[in-house]
């Protein structure tokens, strides 16, 4: 089979594993969208990526990683398997699934703001924006169990 064509196959696959990624997700297939000031790619940038996934991990790791593209000639022929195929497909899941998370880490970095400005200084909202993600939680936690300028002590968080 034609390396190029491999490659096309092996990338379809991948978009069909973001494609899925986008279905599994709760926001389902939403065009891209700058919402909150927080770039959101949608379905398409899940297929996008899937895609590329896909293919960057058989073109390394794959049959595609012993192509020499420079002495391709019109006989040059390579084979491709199911398996590389359920391979690409889970590889352009997981891909996207990454792009998913770091999307919705952004949201709820700004969650985190939004529910705790009546509680955090203007310093310590801006260390939680920039802290690792148990760093927040041991900051929340420090915070939450002071006790509130009306006396009252906070819940600790569970």
């Amino acid at each position: 089979m034609n390396p190029w064509v491999c490659a096309a196959l092996i990338s379809i696959a991948g978009a069909i594993g973001g494609f899925a990624n986008a279905v599994m997700t709760e926001d389902g297939l939403v065009l891209p969208k700058l919402q909150d000031a927080i770039w959101c790619p949608g379905f398409i940038g899940n297929v996008l990526t899937g895609a590329f996934a896909a293919f960057a991990s058989w073109a390394f790791y794959g049959s595609g990683a012993g192509i020499e593209i420079a002495a391709l000639q019109g006989q040059s022929l390579t084979t491709l398997r199911f398996s590389a195929l359920a391979g690409a497909f889970l590889v352009g899941v997981g891909g996207a699934k990454w792009l998913t998370n770091e999307v919705d880490k952004r949201f709820l970095r700004g969650g985190i703001i939004q529910a705790s400005k009546n509680q955090l200084t203007p310093e310590q909202c801006a260390t939680v924006v920039v802290s690792a993600p148990r760093e927040v939680l041991e900051t929340l936690r420090q915070v939450h169990e002071q006790p509130a300028d009306n006396g009252n002590a906070g819940t600790p968080f569970a």
